[in-house]
């Protein structure tokens, strides 16, 4: 009894440690100090989407896992002397080095203002730059409420099991977003983030050539697609090979990523299990065939995740670096 009173208060604290958060963030929080914040960074983040599309992934990962560990503090862009920070976690070490480029070119460009050199965190700057690269491959915009500082602390152990696994099914999935007061349709709707996502192949190569003694080839996947994968992704493959995680529109931000998974076109084990599994379904089958229901989920799943863990007031600080702290 003690131990399900110890959870059931466990969850009431999240829940308000996350409301008394959002009440300390506001959409005009920089009208004083830096009113042309969110103008400077779209121009920045637009400049480096043309420089190369893997921006818009790659920024967009890297605020997931921000706001994963530690909560969206930016602790994920600090940088240690002997390798101990988060992003030198195995499971960071994918993130492509294209988001953290976007979010110092955003950062250069707010220090080149007057009002706004050293006013604005590095947390929220991610945070404008993620919404940012949603509109330019095409998805909805949304408000981005600001107010975050950034954290002082990055260790390379606050990772470990705190991001969500390819091979996850949907209780693991759920267990790990509630952690974060997001419920099932919030974590589906984060999920169709990969609808502009890439991988490498060693992530799903399990399901395509020994997923088990009886089936080589996981039977929930499309067998056509797992031999297209199975081309693109041979046993000895260059492990810098990046796949599409979308295979028909991969650089849109669209809900046909849940019109695939209808398919068996789902990447891996945890996108596929959110359509095969019937608790699930009814939400992926609503998002593939109304576009605007995904993308009004999407926003207010952003809009939760973004007050995750966040800094506020005296909290924290406004890096001048954002990869040291001060």
């Amino acid at each position: 009894m003690e131990a399900r009173s110890f959870i059931v208060v466990s969850i009431f604290l999240s829940f308000f440690l996350i409301s008394t958060a959002s009440a300390q963030l506001s959409r005009d929080f920089y009208k004083n100090t830096c009113p042309n914040v969110e103008s400077i960074v779209k121009s920045a983040v637009t400049n480096k989407f043309r420089q190369t599309f893997v921006t818009a992934p790659a920024t967009l990962r890297l605020f997931f896992h921000d706001c994963f560990v530690r909560g969206c503090d930016a602790s994920v862009l600090l940088a240690s002397p002997n390798n101990n920070a988060e992003k030198d976690h195995p499971d960071n070490l994918s993130l492509a080095g294209d988001g953290f480029d976007t979010v110092i070119k955003a950062k250069a460009a707010l220090d080149n203002d007057s009002r706004c050199k050293n006013k604005v965190s590095c947390a929220d700057i991610l945070a404008l730059a993620t919404r940012d690269v949603v509109v330019l491959t095409g998805g909805p915009n949304y408000p981005v409420e600001l107010g975050r500082r950034d954290g002082r602390i990055s260790t390379i152990a606050s990772v470990q099991r705190q991001l969500p696994h390819p091979e996850f099914n949907l209780d693991q999935l759920n267990a790990i977003f509630a952690t974060h007061g997001l419920t099932q349709t919030d974590m589906i709707a984060l999920s169709g983030a990969h609808t502009i996502g890439f991988s490498h192949c060693n992530r799903f190569s399990k399901r395509i050539f020994n997923f088990s003694p009886r089936s080589p080839i996981d039977p929930t996947l499309n067998t056509a697609y797992a031999f297209q994968l199975r081309q693109m992704c041979p046993l000895r493959v260059d492990p810098r090979i990046a796949i599409n995680m979308d295979p028909t529109t991969s650089r849109t931000f669209d809900n046909v990523y849940f019109k695939n998974l209808q398919q068996g076109k789902g990447l891996f084990t945890s996108d596929q299990i959110l359509f095969t599994d019937t608790r699930s379904r009814a939400i992926v089958n609503s998002f593939a065939s109304n576009g605007a229901a995904f993308n009004q989920a999407f926003i207010n799943a952003m809009t939760k995740l973004g007050r995750v863990g966040v800094l506020t007031g005296r909290q924290g600080e406004i890096r001048l670096d954002c990869s040291t702290v001060n």
